[in-house]
């Protein structure tokens, strides 16, 4: 496959995912007393760390890149228009807070993984998907609602307890995926 279609077809999956998180958001989590505290969305976000470490486990961190910057603006521009109801202060504050915390996450984790490389396979995705939740969510939730009145605080522990489980879960089909396409 072609290096264009590939870099295509690897944001086009990560726009995907980023439309499904951007409508999950909107739907409590309504089991285990979580629905004041928990989304759906924060179950399907992890997964872009998975197409970001797989696009850099194989074809490097300059391809990753592209996915992720190329995968946001897909994702951005089809969120828009499958959720897209009203737009006021608060809604302008999340798009802002969950562009610039998905561009800061994603390029961590890009650049953890490719120090981490050369470890043992599991490594690499499990200390940058980590190590970019937690950077995702921080920036996500305060820019999105600090001064708010918003309880994000509980909000933010909750999604990221839901995301680091999740990139533990990834780990599996990152195994998968490396044993068979590698």
């Amino acid at each position: 496959m072609a290096y264009s279609k590939k870099i295509f077809l690897y944001s086009a999956i990560m726009a995907v995912v980023i439309c499904s998180s951007n409508y999950l958001v909107q739907f409590s989590f309504p089991y285990f007393g979580m629905q004041e505290i928990l989304t759906w969305g924060a179950f399907t976000y992890p997964v872009t760390s998975l197409v970001t470490d797989l696009a850099n486990r194989f074809f490097g961190k300059e391809f990753a890149k592209k996915v992720v910057i190329f995968g946001l603006i897909l994702g951005i521009f089809f969120s828009f228009i499958l959720t897209f109801e009203g737009f006021n202060l608060i809604v302008l504050r999340i798009v802002i807070a969950s562009g610039v915390a998905f561009l800061a996450g994603q390029l961590l984790d890009i650049r953890v993984f490719n120090v981490l490389r050369n470890k043992l396979w599991f490594i690499p995705p499990l200390v940058s998907s980590i190590l970019s939740s937690i950077l995702d969510t921080v920036l996500f939730f305060s820019i999105a609602f600090y001064g708010t009145g918003f309880p994000w605080i509980i909000l933010a522990a909750g999604d990221l307890a839901v995301k680091l489980f999740v990139d533990l879960a990834m780990l599996l089909p990152f195994r998968i995926a490396i044993a068979r396409f590698s």
